[in-house]
C-alpha cells in the first residue's frame, strides 16, 4: 500500500498496489505489520458499514469521547463519498481544521483517521455503502459529535443535504460544547 501524509497531522490517504494477471487484481487491504512500520495504529477490532440510499445524505461529524477514543480505517465499497476529517486535538498544529478526500468504490482509496478526530461524509451517489475498521468497540456513553455545518469549521460540502438524521441535526456547535479534545 502506498502511505500519503494528508494536511491534517496524523491521517493518511491510503492507496493499494495490486498486483494485475489476466484474471483482474489482488491488493493488499490491511497489514498489521505495515501500519507499524508507518507509525499507524494497527489494533483495529471492529468493523461496521454504513448503506447510504440516497445522493447527498450526510453522516457526521462523529467521534468517541476519552477515554474511548477511536482510530478508523474508511474505505467506500460501493458509489462515492466526500470524507471529512477534523482535527479536535487542541496540543496539534492542525487544531480545528478540516480535511475532506473523496473515497469511492472506482478508486478504492482509504482513509486513515487518527485519535482525536471527527469524522463524516457525504454520499456523492445513490447506494452508496462504507465499510469502517475501527480500533475501539463502540461505547455508547462515549458517542458524540459536532454539527454537520457548525460555523467552528466551515465545511464546504459537496452537495445541498438530501438525508441527515435528527441526532446529527442536533449536535451541539464546537463553541457552544462543553467538551474539547485533549
Amino acid at each position: 500500500m502506498k502511505y500519503t501524509p494528508l494536511h491534517l497531522q496524523g491521517a493518511y490517504l491510503l492507496e493499494l498496489e495490486p498486483i494485475v494477471d489476466e484474471r483482474g487484481f489482488f491488493a493488499r487491504t490491511f497489514c498489521r505489520k505495515e501500519f507499524a512500520q508507518n507509525c499507524l495504529d494497527s489494533q483495529l477490532e471492529q468493523c461496521s458499514i454504513s448503506f447510504n440510499v440516497k445522493k447527498g445524505t450526510i453522516r457526521g461529524m462523529h467521534f468517541q469521547k476519552a477515554p474511548h477514543g477511536e482510530v478508523k480505517l474508511i474505505r467506500c465499497t460501493r458509489g462515492e463519498i466526500y470524507d471529512v476529517i477534523i482535527d479536535l486535538r487542541k496540543n496539534s498544529e492542525t487544531y480545528k481544521q478540516w480535511e475532506a478526500v473523496v473515497l469511492s468504490a472506482e478508486n478504492r482509496h482509504m482513509l486513515y483517521i487518527p485519535e482525536g478526530f471527527a469524522h463524516g461524509f457525504q454520499t456523492l451517489e445513490d447506494e452508496t455503502e462504507v465499510f469502517y475498521q475501527i480500533s475501539i468497540p463502540y461505547v455508547s456513553g462515549s458517542s458524540s459529535g459536532f454539527r454537520w455545518n457548525d460555523p467552528a469549521f466551515g465545511i464546504a460540502w459537496p452537495l445541498d443535504v438530501s438525508v441527515i438524521s435528527l441526532k446529527d441535526q442536533q449536535f451541539e456547535e464546537y463553541e457552544k460544547s462543553s467538551y474539547h479534545w485533549g
